[in-house]
């Protein structure tokens, strides 16, 4: 969803953009907030964060109990919300590194650890970067059409 939201803001702010030569830059600038505004939007207030922390952390449950180490605990780095898994519990040093590697595994989970150190990239930077190269794609895309319209500007059937 950001990736379209930012896709559909890009054919917009392309279209004013390449119209309007005045405020072309005012068009661009108002279209990078409105793309990153959106994909924020989806981020928190929507759910997306909560829906996709609760999947990966049901992924995470599984994966522990598949294993059958009850005693441990996982969840994704909060503050800011990252794709990096935080393992607690108690576990000898092969079970440790066995079960990193194992919820690294887990769909969703960039990496996996025993301390909340380094903790990554926030979710909603990700977001952002999604929505922002939608934003290019769209600004490409109402350049083609603004390309195209020119040229048949200059035929009188």
């Amino acid at each position: 969803p950001p990736f379209g939201a930012g896709l559909a803001v890009g054919i917009v702010a392309g279209d004013f953009a390449f119209r309007r030569r005045g405020s072309r830059y005012l068009s661009l600038a108002i279209g990078v907030v409105a793309a990153i505004a959106l994909a924020a939007l989806w981020h928190g207030p929507a759910g997306a964060a909560d829906r996709f922390t609760d999947e990966v952390e049901r992924g995470i449950r599984q994966t522990i109990v598949y294993w059958e180490i009850p005693q441990v605990n996982g969840h994704l780095h909060h503050g800011p919300l990252t794709r990096r898994a935080i393992l607690s519990g108690p576990a000898d040093d092969f079970q440790r590194s066995q079960l990193a590697q194992y919820i690294s595994q887990v769909p969703g989970v960039s990496s996996a650890s025993w301390s909340a150190t380094a903790a990554g990239i926030p979710l909603i930077v990700e977001g952002a970067g999604v929505a922002l190269l939608g934003f290019l794609f769209g600004l490409f895309g109402a350049y083609l059409r603004d390309i195209r319209r020119r040229y048949n500007a200059q035929w009188n059937w």
